[in-house]
């Protein structure tokens, strides 16, 4: 048996591959075949990566957060909140506004690297940073508080 259970630990890619389509195949230390019955293939996940099976297809998601991904959801989340303070102040959806935000680091270079985005989503002309603002509906961001101010063009 410990023969056997260290050859299928040290089973090529290949030779798994052939097991799963064949439904067999033959191990050098024994006469017998071995089976798909007589195993279970399990895929495992590697570091940052999440996997998934379905019968012969593997998917594999890298699920690393970079700067850049965490940048774009905090750019979401900001779009999100004017947009929910459009609609409370009654704006229509066409209408063109500008728009002043705290100068918090959190968001600051969020908003410098994705201001087009931004601008286009929430149909603002300008956004700009004030860290001397103090009247405005106040907004939390991942436990950041934030003030934010729309003018209606």
């Amino acid at each position: 048996m410990k023969a056997v259970a260290e050859e299928i630990n040290n089973l090529k890619q290949e030779d798994i591959e052939r097991l799963e389509n064949e439904g067999n195949i033959q191990l050098q230390t024994t006469n017998h075949p071995l089976l798909t019955t007589d195993v279970e293939i399990i895929a495992e996940d590697v570091p940052g990566w999440q996997v998934a099976n379905l019968g012969k297809l593997t998917v594999a998601l890298d699920v690393t957060l970079t700067d850049e991904l965490k940048e774009e959801g905090i750019s979401r989340e900001l779009i999100n909140r004017i947009q929910n303070l459009r609609k409370t102040k009654g704006f229509e959806v066409t209408d063109r506004i500008n728009v002043t935000l705290t100068d918090h680091p959190f968001i600051s270079r969020a908003l410098n690297n994705n201001l087009s985005y931004i601008c286009a989503e929430i149909l603002a002309d300008s956004v700009t940073l004030d860290n001397q603002l103090t009247e405005g509906e106040l907004t939390t961001i991942d436990e950041n508080e934030i003030i934010i101010v729309i003018n209606k063009i």
